[in-house]
């Protein structure tokens, strides 16, 4: 199955964040509780973590850019054969989870 990655409203405040790093690049596996993605608030930096095991197809926003909350970081599937769809709306969410660092 293939997956969005994407950063829910997690507090009422933050409208936007920016990505600080990526861990992995793309067809890099994970699993449940590896960090993915390396996030910053004008606030604190967050490390968002697999909810789930999968591989990082598809990277929508690099390194050091901006992006508001909701907007898909990336696609995620159960394995590499899987074929990547050309919009990300139909996309089921990938299971996160957040830490504050």
């Amino acid at each position: 199955m293939i997956y969005k990655l994407s950063v829910p409203a997690i507090a009422e405040d933050i409208e936007e964040f920016r990505v600080l790093e990526w861990h992995g690049g793309i067809g890099t596996p994970f699993n449940t509780g590896d960090m993915v993605v390396e996030l910053e608030t004008h606030k604190a930096i967050i490390e968002m973590r697999a909810g789930q095991a999968g591989i990082l197809r598809v990277i929508s926003v690099p390194d050091g850019a901006w992006c508001k909350i909701g907007v898909p970081l990336g696609l995620c599937s159960d394995s590499l054969d899987e074929t990547l769809p050309e919009q990300t709306e139909a996309t089921a969410d990938m299971l996160v989870e957040f830490e504050i660092a």
